[in-house]
């Protein structure tokens, strides 16, 4: 169920369908995706929805052509978004990687199945968070959240936008088939109500060359003008000075990519958001993201009840990963256990920043069924 134009209500909806009604909400108005389990609920509500809207879907040929339409489009101006899963996101990687260099403005969002290859496609997994982090070549800057419920998966759309057009930045919305497809009450919010952040605008100099990637500071997000509205310019996988032409300058070329990073790291604590229960007084952490997270804040709610110390938290921004959030349990918690639906991916990162301050356990599954809270229990009780 989509709502209608200025409705405001509660609804019983699934993770996916709040995920296309966030994106309409925030502006999106060009999608193109390849149809794939389970994330395929957002293409099929989009494409009945967007024309009405204005709007343009594309089922293009396969996930690489997907990731080309929508830089194209976005390059345009218009707010874009491709969906997929499991070897879809794989196919996307490079273009990521160019998204990323030259600073376009997209919405990824991967409903994680098992893996690897073909693996479980109506099965959750958490397989995909390095490779959200890292999948594509070379050092480049990216924004991963991930939703727990269908509440999280519209707001964190909605932010997903606004983050990707603020600070030019590829977004991946890393949901999973639990999250994707799980139904739950949801009070839409009213969409003219939302605050909608836009892309920096190009601002013509009379007498000057325009320079679409020129700053003032190592901070500060370009403002590159969106084709067809009076601006000449080149956009280029390759390096590439102010001017957007390649150059191979060391000290240009290390501006550039420390440029990209700082938009994003000079802003951490801003970006990086988590939820959590019984902080006070915990000795044991549970740590945890995504649909996990429902299952780890159900076992630490049961382990109070039994006497026991301990909280739990769900990240909701996994890249940047938040290690001030872990620097700063380090002074007061004993353990943390980390819960993953992969074979260990987060939990290095819990351990790089801990730097040995508090013990680290873990507890996995890769069986293409979720996390119990008994489980978590039998581990930390």
């Amino acid at each position: 169920m989509l709502l209608k134009d200025n409705q405001t209500k509660a609804s019983f909806v699934q993770g996916n369908t709040a995920c296309a009604q966030a994106a309409l909400d925030a502006g999106v108005r060009f999608f193109a995706g390849y149809p794939i389990t389970p994330s395929s609920e957002i293409a099929e509500i989009l494409s009945r929805k967007l024309p009405m809207l204005g709007g343009k879907f594309i089922q293009m040929e396969d996930e690489i052509a997907s990731m080309g339409a929508i830089l194209g489009a976005s390059l345009t101006g218009k707010k874009v978004l491709t969906s997929t899963s499991g070897p879809g996101f794989s196919l996307k990687q490079e273009l990521i990687g160019f998204a990323s260099l030259c600073e376009i403005p997209c919405v990824i969002v991967n409903v994680q199945r098992g893996g690897p290859s073909t693996g479980l496609p109506t099965s959750p997994a958490q397989g995909d968070v390095m490779q959200s982090r890292w999948g594509t070549h070379g050092d480049h800057p990216i924004i991963v959240l991930s939703p727990s419920t269908v509440k999280e998966t519209y707001d964190l759309t909605v932010r997903a936008f606004n983050l990707t057009e603020s600070l030019r930045v590829p977004v991946i919305l890393l949901s999973d088939e639990i999250t994707g497809h799980i139904h739950e009450k949801i009070e839409f919010p009213d969409k003219n109500k939302l605050k909608l952040l836009s892309r920096p605008k190009a601002v013509k100099n009379p007498g000057k060359k325009y320079l679409p990637f020129a700053v003032s500071k190592p901070e500060e997000v370009p403002r590159v003008a969106n084709f067809g509205e009076g601006f000449r310019f080149n956009v280029t996988g390759l390096l590439h000075n102010d001017d957007g032409f390649p150059m191979n300058l060391p000290e240009k070329n290390e501006f550039l990519l420390t440029r990209l990073h700082k938009k994003i790291t000079s802003r951490i604590r801003e970006l990086c958001t988590f939820v959590s229960i019984y902080l006070n007084d915990s000795e044991t952490i549970i740590f945890s993201y995504g649909s996990t997270s429902r299952s780890c804040f159900q076992a630490a709610k049961i382990a109070r009840s039994k006497g026991s110390k301990v909280g739990a938290i769900s990240i909701k921004t996994l890249w940047p990963f938040p290690d001030f959030l872990i620097q700063e349990l380090a002074s007061c918690v004993k353990r943390v256990v980390v819960c993953e639906m992969n074979m260990g991916q987060i939990v290095h990162e819990v351990q790089r920043a801990s730097d040995g301050r508090f013990k680290i356990e873990k507890v996995n599954s890769i069986s293409g069924s979720m996390i119990t809270p008994g489980e978590i229990l039998d581990k930390i009780l």
